[in-house]
């Protein structure tokens, strides 16, 4: 389950009421349904929503099923209340193994524009960044990692936060793709 925004208009980097050490931390793992649930509360965030719902199709159709993403940036936040704006895009890196039988290569020449920032801001308002898992761990992995841990736990103005993990599922995003067609309806008649 994903924290409440606490007073800062965050999502707490550390469980309200866990210990500073305890597993209980950001990222906090949620369904794609429970980020819908959670964060659709305007219109706009829908959009954005449907936009990464979007992305995520998209990677399934050229075989990228298994793996997990990372969700933050202001789309996380409050920014409504603490900032009077409403999220652009929502930040992602999407953490996946390759389609079986298909190198880093043929997968970057076959779907280039899934992994082009602009791209994917332009036609699913996703700021998307990929990371391959199952090879050797190499020293750049972990820098690299390292780097998006320490950009995402903190704003920019320095202010411990925490983002949330939703696992590549297909299925899953069935599911949320109704959940998130009745939300835009309900949200049509009003």
């Amino acid at each position: 389950m994903i924290p409440a925004w606490n007073l800062a208009g965050l999502i707490p980097a550390i469980r309200p009421g866990e210990e500073g050490h305890g597993a209980d931390r950001s990222p906090y793992n949620a369904t794609f349904s429970e980020v819908i649930e959670h964060f659709g509360i305007t219109p706009d965030r829908l959009a954005i929503l449907t936009g990464l719902l979007g992305y995520r199709q998209a990677l399934y159709n050229i075989g990228i099923t298994e793996g997990f993403q990372w969700l933050d940036g202001s789309f996380v936040e409050d920014v409504e209340t603490v900032k009077g704006r409403s999220p652009n895009d929502v930040d992602v890196v999407t953490f996946f193994r390759l389609p079986l039988g298909q190198t880093h290569d043929e997968l970057f020449e076959q779907a280039h524009h899934l992994f082009d920032v602009q791209h994917t801001k332009q036609h699913y308002r996703v700021d998307g960044y990929p990371m391959i898992i199952g090879d050797q761990l190499e020293d750049w992995h972990v820098d690299q990692i390292s780097y998006w841990y320490s950009m995402w736990s903190h704003t920019r103005e320095q202010n411990w936060k925490g983002f949330v993990r939703v696992e590549l599922n297909p299925d899953g995003d069935a599911v949320a793709s109704q959940l998130l067609q009745s939300m835009q309806v309900a949200e049509v008649e009003l």
